[in-house]
């Protein structure tokens, strides 16, 4: 049955993190909408399990799809992620609708006591669970000893102050929205960590036929929509379905747009057993007026990485470990 049509219904994981990105989709939606909005606020599988990693659990989509079932039971019209945290290929009958503008999409370094990574002694501690960051993080800095890390945002920054850690690595997009700018201690430019595919922006999911449905909705979600960060984390997210990207391989992929105009897209595909660290990198720059064109320069950049010595690392990260 269709919740009740007197109100638009946001679900939404139940961190501070997802719930302040909802307020603000809510807020948005509430100036548009003659309507009030409200939110169903769920506790996914992802935020359950945080003894293990995520690439030995299922991956990502252990966030999102208890979101998607109440969207299929018409609990809900719409729900709201980071868009890092959805995974590039949606089940069928769900879309995203809208991608609103993207916030900063750099990692952060936090540390109470060390300013940089730089300025670790060599075997410090530095804590995260993506793949991503820690293929990168010993890329830069091979003699530190790089531990897991789960748990929200909160959770996070509580073991890091307990002295668990020396240092962990976070999204600088979820920090300054709770307006805890202040714990960052600096900011890795691409360059240095390139960042995830969708870092740093919110996007919206809603089931396939809203357009139909939900006119209204369907019209407002396009409104929010930011075409320039739309543009961008398609272009990222190409990359990754390209490759079969999950949380279980150590991608990442990030869209720049230049003064001209064009698109830069950047791509890192890394290794996370051996020594030194293998890290192959690929790029492309092109005009980009759509969501063709967007996901073409992704699937580019992606053969890039390929015959650039990604295939060997992909075919790596394949081999079941011995």
């Amino acid at each position: 049955m269709d919740v009740d049509k007197k109100a638009w219904v946001i679900a939404t994981r139940e961190s501070r993190l997802a719930l302040w990105q909802a307020e603000h989709v809510r807020a948005l939606l509430t100036a548009m909408l003659e309507a009030p909005v409200e939110l169903l606020g769920m506790t996914t599988r992802g935020d359950q399990i945080l003894d293990r990693t995520l690439s030995k659990v299922g991956g990502k989509g252990l966030f999102v799809k208890e979101l998607e079932t109440a969207l299929e039971a018409g609990e809900a019209h719409l729900a709201v992620h980071s868009l890092k945290d959805v995974p590039m290929e949606l089940p069928e009958g769900f879309v995203l609708a809208a991608v609103l503008e993207r916030e900063d999409p750099r990692d952060a370094w936090v540390s109470p006591r060390y300013a940089s990574l730089e300025a670790l002694p060599a075997g410090a501690v530095v804590g995260t669970s993506s793949l991503r960051r820690l293929s990168q993080l010993r890329a830069l800095r091979p003699d530190l000893k790089i531990e897991p890390l789960r748990g929200n945002l909160d959770t996070r920054l509580r073991k890091l102050d307990e002295g668990q850690y020396d240092a962990i690595v976070l999204a600088a997009a979820g920090l300054k929205r709770l307006g805890l700018g202040d714990r960052v201690r600096a900011c890795f430019e691409p360059a240095a960590m390139l960042p995830a595919a969708g870092q740093g922006a919110l996007g919206i999911e809603v089931r396939a036929d809203c357009a139909e449905r939900h006119p209204a909705l369907w019209a407002a979600l396009q409104t929010l929509t930011h075409r320039p960060s739309w543009l961008a984390v398609h272009a990222e997210r190409a990359v990754s379905r390209a490759l079969g990207g999950s949380c279980s391989m150590p991608l990442a992929a990030h869209a720049r747009w230049q003064a001209d105009g064009r698109l830069a897209l950047h791509a890192v595909l890394g290794s996370v057993d051996g020594a030194p660290p293998e890290l192959v990198h690929a790029e492309a720059l092109e005009p980009v007026a759509d969501t063709t064109a967007a996901e073409a320069l992704g699937r580019a950049v992606s053969e890039r990485l390929r015959a650039d010595g990604g295939e060997a690392l992909l075919a790596a990260l394949q081999t079941p470990a011995p």
